[in-house]
């Protein structure tokens, strides 16, 4: 069956134009999975991304994304709460984010182009959910990245004054904060940004080595920290009972936040069905085991109650027990690499969804076009890049960083659904990966989204509205008259919905040659 194209062009360039279906059947109107990755391969004759990504280069985008500075001061935040069990409160948080980290797997090997959830709800609920989630996306990746890239002038502070040097607050502080601009996080998202327009497959390794680095120590703090282990420390287990490892469980979960990241890969990756999904797990696995260890080494070397106010916990344990001022160099770099690589993760997820709404049509072509150079989204990365930079180096975030939060577990929430809707509507399809215990994980994956997301506080919400309320003005004003999928006549759009093809039968995918 010949698939019909969403950007057929008039011999003079322009889109070719139907009647528009009703408000109501156009935010109805589902892009079809067999177009999504018909799509992809094609790319509508032109350049396309490179696939060079193979399951490990996957797995560290994911743990990139994830394992970061959370570690490094969160800790110090959730043992006042849980007291010594605070290992298991982020036992019960990997766990909870895991619900949702299965169905973004079975959504990966099913669905393997570069939209993540924004492609998954598109095919499953419309093109009015795939907008709530895409524009929710673009709050998700866009501010997280600064946010992050915020902390970078105090951990360089903190290289500088083992010898003696320290960057004035008018170059190293955000305004708000007695700086005028944050230029180390100007500079890490910059050198973020040129790293990805040279090309994904260069960036992918570079991001590797530096989660080899940011393992390696935090490895180095548990090594230490058993030396000093009192299993004294842990008695008693639960003083603050079962209700403050739960609240400590709802505060790490957000050091989670980031796996997703991996599946907006699906376009680089050479068997995307196959390699996704594992990644998607396997990262999981290795960031809920450092955080553990992490928590049990840490409680271990020092009383519970040594934790109550202390900030950068896991570097004055480490100068506590060596008494060496070098330790505070070695964490200090192993922050400015974990934000290096948060930058370098999540802006590559940043362009990957604006390239996949651009290619429907939503946002601006600019976003989707790729270098025929670099195999890259350049110009859209380097606009995404830019604004970023921007942002981190003079936008004091305050309360907008909290919106990460509900736009990233609104996202996943739509994701459990998404895996329910499609095992009902499409059961032929074949899976590379099926969420085990169907359908009481993706329930309890949505339900968990929902339940944290109502604990988050109403200057959160309110950001979160006046976003949404952007949003609706956005589509109504662009993505609502260029959408390519309602450009579609029922007919086409009735064979590209029809069951006759099946993607997930094709063959597995092959590694472009550069």
């Amino acid at each position: 069956m010949t698939v019909p194209t969403l950007s057929e062009r008039t011999p003079g360039g322009g889109t070719r134009t139907t009647d528009r279906p009703a408000l109501l059947a156009q935010l109805l109107r589902r892009k079809p999975i067999t177009q999504m990755v018909t799509e992809a391969e094609s790319h509508t004759g032109g350049p396309r991304l490179v696939r060079s990504f193979g399951v490990l280069q996957l797995t560290m985008i994911s743990v990139g994304a994830t394992l970061g500075t959370g570690i490094l001061v969160i800790l110090g935040e959730s043992v006042p709460l849980a007291g010594p069990a605070v290992w298991i409160s982020f036992a019960i948080a990997g766990v909870a984010a895991l619900l949702s980290a299965v169905s973004y797997a079975e959504m990966a090997g099913l669905v393997p182009v570069a939209g993540s959830s924004y492609s998954y709800t598109y095919a499953t609920m419309g093109e009015g959910m795939a907008w709530i989630c895409g524009w929710c996306l673009v709050l998700e990746y866009a501010v997280s990245v600064a946010a992050v890239a915020v902390g970078a002038g105090q951990y360089v502070n903190e290289a500088l004054t083992v010898f003696g040097a320290v960057l004035p607050d008018a170059v190293s502080q955000p305004p708000g904060a007695g700086g005028v601009v944050n230029v180390p996080a100007l500079v890490i998202v910059v050198l973020a940004t040129i790293l990805l327009v040279r090309g994904a497959k260069e960036s992918a390794w570079i991001n590797t080595s530096i989660v080899v680095v940011k393992v390696v120590i935090l490895l180095f703090f548990c090594a230490v920290a058993f030396t000093a282990f009192d299993a004294g420390n842990f008695d008693p287990l639960l003083p603050m009972g079962a209700a403050g490892v739960s609240a400590a469980a709802s505060r790490v979960f957000f050091s989670y936040i980031g796996f997703d990241a991996a599946s907006t890969a699906g376009e680089e990756a050479r068997n995307p069905r196959r390699d996704l999904p594992r990644a998607i797990l396997l990262s999981m696995l290795i960031v809920t085991t450092i955080y553990v260890l992490v928590a049990v080494a840490a409680v271990g070397a020092r009383p519970w109650g040594w934790f109550e106010g202390t900030e950068a916990a896991l570097v004055k344990i480490l100068e506590e027990i060596t008494g060496q001022p070098w330790v505070a160099l070695v964490f200090a770099v192993g922050a400015v690499l974990a934000i290096a690589s948060i930058v370098l993760t999540v802006l590559y997820g940043q362009t990957r969804i604006l390239l996949s709404m651009s290619r429907d049509g939503l946002v601006p072509r600019v976003f989707s076009r790729i270098s025929g150079r670099t195999g890259t989204p350049a110009a859209g990365t380097l606009l995404v890049g830019t604004a970023v930079a921007l942002t981190a180096g003079l936008v004091p975030l305050g309360a907008l960083a909290d919106a990460t939060s509900i736009g990233t577990l609104f996202a996943f929430a739509l994701v459990n659904v998404a895996v329910i809707y499609l095992r009902r509507s499409r059961a032929e399809l074949k899976r590379t990966f099926r969420v085990p215990l169907f359908p009481l994980t993706p329930i309890l994956g949505a339900a968990m989204c929902v339940y944290l997301m109502l604990n988050l506080g109403a200057a959160t919400w309110a950001v979160f509205a006046i976003w949404m309320l952007v949003g609706v003005a956005a589509y109504f004003g662009y993505g609502r008259r260029h959408s390519r999928v309602a450009a579609l006549t029922e007919e086409e759009y009735g064979r590209a919905s029809g069951p006759s093809s099946n993607p997930a039968n094709s063959a597995p995918y092959k590694a472009e040659t550069p």
